[in-house]
């Protein structure tokens, strides 16, 4: 699937790649007829594309692989409590933009799964919030800014985080400097967990990426611009006539 989703750096690409994890566990296989239409959306193709394919050659042939390693070295319940705890500290982004957005349940919630994790879940590592039954709706700057109503702009590809839109690489800021990893002094400490995060959110994909056929550029970009606003519009999808949802969905591809 390439870099364009997996050599993000921190909370801001991890973000990236679980939403795009997500997207392609629902649609399973694009199909090999993927339309070669223009998508509005995506007026600056042909850069684009080629930033799209120097990340790819990054991920190939240093983030998968690095990703492959620890995901073969590591056992899957420490996996998963790398995951949790890296998802915790997401809360921050979630209650702070949550109140900007006017949502008070939403971050009242985010605040408990926090705290609730923070101390009975052993610093993160588990996630007992969700066990009693606390769902939140995942919230970032980019979502904020829309609530806002500043528009989405174009679809854009950056080196090393991957894809974005005008809206969202604006974002990026705000939210760097509001997740709690930036404020580690120790830069040994700060380093490390970055890139054990980065690596945690890569083996996320290393199942779903062979499902991908046709092509991958195109596929990836509509899904992640349906996903983008499917999570702004709070799980309400947008009708978009550009966006090709002929999936071939293989059940037996995500058997346990």
């Amino acid at each position: 699937m390439g870099t364009t989703m997996g050599a993000s750096l921190g909370r801001i690409g991890r973000r990236g790649v679980i939403m795009m994890a997500t997207v392609v566990g629902i649609g399973g296989c694009a199909s090999n007829g993927v339309s070669s239409e223009p998508n509005p959306a995506d007026p600056w193709e042909g850069f684009n594309r080629k930033v799209f394919a120097f990340n790819d050659v990054l991920d190939r042939y240093a983030l998968r692989p690095a990703a492959q390693g620890y995901d073969y070295i590591t056992p899957d319940p420490l996996q998963k409590g790398v995951s949790n705890f890296f998802d915790n500290l997401g809360e921050i982004h979630t209650t702070f933009n949550s109140l900007l957005q006017g949502k008070p349940r939403n971050a009242g919630i985010s605040s408990t799964r926090f705290l609730m994790n923070s101390t009975f879940g052993l610093a993160g590592l588990l996630d007992p919030a969700t066990h009693a039954g606390f769902i939140v709706d995942d919230e970032d700057f980019g979502q904020t800014l829309a609530v806002w109503g500043v528009p989405e702009g174009p679809y854009l590809v950056l080196p090393f985080y991957g894809p974005s839109t005008v809206r969202t690489a604006a974002s990026l800021p705000v939210d760097y400097y509001t997740y709690p990893l930036t404020y580690v002094e120790d830069d040994t400490v700060r380093y490390t967990l970055r890139g054990l995060e980065v690596l945690d959110a890569r083996s996320q994909l290393l199942d779903q990426e062979d499902l991908l056929r046709g092509d991958r550029y195109s596929f990836i970009r509509d899904a992640w611009l349906q996903r983008l606003r499917f999570e702004v519009n709070d799980g309400e999808m947008e009708d978009d006539s550009f966006i090709d949802n002929d999936f071939d969905y293989d059940e037996d591809a995500f058997a346990e």
